[in-house]
């Protein structure tokens, strides 16, 4: 089997590459080692900047999203008594849409068929072969055979795990990490938001995050050592920590419900140089993962694809070789700038082993001045909505 780009992945920043490529008349083939239930089985994040759905419009494939997305102006900060509003449309004069990740994915993937965009799942043992040369391959097993797809680029958008990343020499790369010493224990249930915006807590017990799905599905986070477990979490004592965490205001208004999922995710700031190797290119949790604070990692995997997508047409319709040399440089610009958000953000609203009283107060100054300060807002509000690629 031959083809012009090989896509191994088939979460949204795969197919978001895939739709973009197709529409510009670029072959491709998708090559996913999960069936497809499975994909849309991961429960993921649901703020999208104004950049990933300018994407879908673009793409007509939005009319869900449309319906069904929550347009949001704004979010708060807390710290234990008071909301502090960022007013991110009225600073930047854009929305973030509130939409789960796992809709974005079931939206791609049944526009799939009908616009010619092939994906093999449940491909087994997938490897990638010959990236230093102008023709490479991936091989896989796919219902006991042994297959091959043959191209001109392969495109890594297989996650943090998979064997893209891997199979670049490790004397050609770098990598920078930062793994923080808790996770974020989630609560996903059927019932109201407890606020129309997102609200990012800083208390003297801990990290809390109020979130919603929907206006009748709310997911709510706290912040606990990677030693705790999530059978020592009964939903009550969940929601009870919630309600401390969350402040008076918010938590009068909180609506408890038994959990749909709960679950215990690590954070680490993470980023791999460079994003190409020669006919191997990274995109998504491939290349960089950020922690969930601030909502960047969808939509850093959005930006890649659109950077991507823009180098190949162009290497394909024009025979413009640029974008494509230029394409780490111009990605990782806006990572690193994402990573930087992420983990202020994180340093800003949790508290950490190290911290003592001194710390604790530099939190409360900078949380006291923000609530003053329409600079810092601004700041806040045009790093939250997506900075421009």
């Amino acid at each position: 089997m031959k083809t012009q780009v090989v896509i191994i992945g088939a979460g949204p920043a795969g197919l978001l590459l895939g739709h973009l490529l197709r529409a510009e008349g670029v072959d491709c083939v998708i090559v996913e080692r999960a069936a497809a239930d499975y994909v849309l089985g991961r429960i993921r994040a649901g703020v999208l900047e104004r950049t990933t759905t300018d994407l879908l419009e673009r793409l007509g494939i939005d009319e869900r999203l449309r319906r069904e997305g929550l347009l949001e102006e704004g979010f708060c900060l807390a710290d234990g008594e008071r909301l502090i509003r960022i007013d991110t449309y009225g600073l930047t004069g854009k929305h973030v849409t509130v939409y789960g990740q796992t809709e974005v994915t079931r939206d791609l993937m049944e526009a799939a068929p009908g616009r010619g965009l092939e994906i093999i799942y449940e491909a087994a043992d997938v490897a990638l072969h010959a990236i230093d040369s102008e023709a490479p391959y991936v091989s896989f097993t796919k219902d006991g055979s042994e297959r091959r797809i043959d191209a001109r680029f392969i495109a890594g958008c297989d996650g943090y795990h998979g064997p893209s990343r891997r199979a670049i020499p490790a004397s050609a790369a770098r990598e920078y990490e930062r793994v923080y010493p808790f996770g974020w224990l989630g609560i996903l249930a059927d019932v109201a938001p407890c606020h129309d915006e997102l609200i990012y807590a800083n208390h003297a017990r801990g990290f809390a995050l109020a979130s919603m799905r929907s206006r009748v599905r709310s997911r709510y986070y706290i912040d606990v050592p990677l030693t705790e477990r999530v059978e020592d979490w009964p939903d009550e004592r969940l929601w009870d920590e919630l309600a401390i965490r969350l402040g008076p205001e918010a938590a009068t208004r909180i609506s408890r419900g038994p959990a749909i999922e709960k679950s215990i995710a690590p954070l680490r700031s993470y980023v791999f140089e460079p994003m190409r190797h020669g006919s191997l290119f990274l995109a998504g949790d491939a290349a960089h993962i950020v922690p969930p604070t601030g909502a960047k990692g969808l939509n850093l995997a959005a930006s890649d694809v659109a950077y991507l997508s823009e180098a190949l047409t162009g290497y394909f319709r024009r025979g413009d070789r640029d974008g494509v040399a230029g394409f780490s440089a111009k990605a990782l610009a806006r990572v690193w700038k994402a990573e930087r958000f992420s983990w202020s953000l994180t340093k800003l609203m949790h508290r950490f082993p190290e911290d003592g009283p001194f710390e604790r107060q530099m939190q409360m100054a900078e949380l006291d001045y923000i609530a003053s300060s329409r600079a810092a807002q601004t700041a806040i509000a045009e790093n939250y909505v997506g900075l421009p690629l």
